[in-house]
């Protein structure tokens, strides 16, 4: 088969590899055959329910300013793989992708190592980011965290905990405390770990490794930070206090003006005056994201376009975001878990209509597009998800 980013996804996302299978062992295994390239990086290591991205975009976007050769691991994307890895915010090129994709999966097929998804773009991170001797590795975990694929580093700088909730309970546990045990297993022996939560999983397992346990009060101005919602706050306490803990060095200044600039996109994102992007994809993220438009939009009418998978509470987030006043639609995307729209208008608290295109609904309306990653690459051109830094002066 020809090496190409084409054939490369479309093995990539073919029902072979498409799942999940929490544990380390085969990751162990494709790394020790590739020289064990997560051996040779420092990384600050982010796990949690949500704010994970925009933590590691804060840091990772400081971290470049400040001349450091950072990578950047994050998860979902939004249009194209290559989004989830980046060296100096800049996505790995598709020609490399492919190359590092056939080497790893060639390589696993001749040792009968069946690889996951995400398992095949953790192990790409991995090397590309060593071949290419990145200073500081940004590390999101993809789901959970003891048994997490990018849970196979030794040590690390730090590890941060955003916050958590209930969100894929059927892998992780039906309490917010189990939810934590599991995150928490992303902190190693003698490496701090900074959270904004006191649950008392992260604080011993923090204690049994020896690690620094850093509460962090979230008190950051966030006036400066060009990500908008009432969550980033939290978000950027948690990312700044690992900054000044690791490089002291750095300049509040550089910080602050770096701040301005920082780029993560559908998460509270103002495409235009009239089209907000979020991907909230749980009851939190929906709390958030009602919060923030009750905050900065308290009068304005509300469009919805919502969709969502099945295995999430999309009961509850309709209620938590929907009211009387709003006007609904519905759209069924094409994830195979994806809720119909009669499901959704099963549960729905106000009457909805199904949606076809933005380009149908009037231009004087505050639309936001909600509930999954992955229907925004359906929805929403990819020019309207660009920085535009213009857009948030409304606020």
């Amino acid at each position: 088969m020809e090496i190409s980013y084409e054939n490369a996804i479309k093995i990539l996302t073919s029902q072979k590899v498409f799942l999940i299978k929490l544990g380390l062992e085969r990751m162990y295994r494709i790394l020790e055959l590739l020289g064990s390239p997560q051996d040779n990086l420092k990384c600050i290591h982010v796990a949690g329910t949500n704010g994970k991205g925009s933590v590691c975009a804060i840091i990772s976007s400081i971290l470049t300013n400040e001349g450091y050769k950072t990578g950047l691991y994050t998860s979902p994307h939004i249009y194209d793989y290559t989004e989830r890895i980046k060296i100096n915010n800049k996505d790995i090129d598709k020609k490399a992708f492919a190359e590092y994709f056939f080497k790893i999966t060639n390589l696993a097929s001749e040792n009968n190592i069946n690889l996951t998804e995400f398992e095949i773009l953790t192990a790409i991170m991995f090397k590309y980011f060593d071949d290419n001797n990145v200073d500081v590795v940004v590390l999101e975990t993809g789901l959970g965290g003891r048994y997490d694929a990018t849970n196979v580093i030794k040590s690390n700088l730090c590890s941060i905990i955003t916050h958590i909730d209930l969100d894929h309970t059927e892998r992780l546990g039906n309490t917010k405390s189990e939810i934590a045990f599991e995150k928490a297993g992303i902190i190693k022996p003698n490496c701090p770990v900074f959270t904004s939560e006191g649950y008392e999983a992260i604080k011993d397992r923090a204690d049994a490794c020896g690690s620094l346990f850093s509460l962090v009060t979230p008190l950051e101005n966030i006036e400066n930070l060009a990500l908008k919602g009432t969550c980033q706050r939290e978000n950027l306490s948690l990312a700044l206090a690992a900054v000044r803990f690791l490089f002291p060095k750095i300049n509040e200044e550089n910080i602050q003006n770096t701040l301005k600039t920082i780029y993560h996109p559908c998460r509270f994102q103002i495409c235009n005056k009239n089209l907000i992007v979020d991907a909230s994809h749980n009851p939190n993220g929906a709390m958030a994201l009602r919060e923030s438009l009750d905050l900065y939009y308290p009068n304005e009418k509300r469009v919805f376009i919502f969709g969502c998978l099945r295995n999430k509470d999309y009961k509850k987030m309709m209620d938590i975001l929907f009211t009387p006043e709003d006007e609904v639609y519905f759209y069924h995307f094409s994830h195979k878990d994806s809720c119909t729209i009669s499901e959704l208008k099963k549960l729905s608290p106000i009457p909805s209509k199904e949606f076809k295109s933005l380009d149908e609904l009037p231009d004087n309306v505050l639309k936001i597009v909600c509930g999954s990653f992955y229907m925004i690459n359906e929805i929403v051109p990819r020019s309207l998800l660009l920085p535009t830094p213009q857009a948030n002066l409304q606020l």
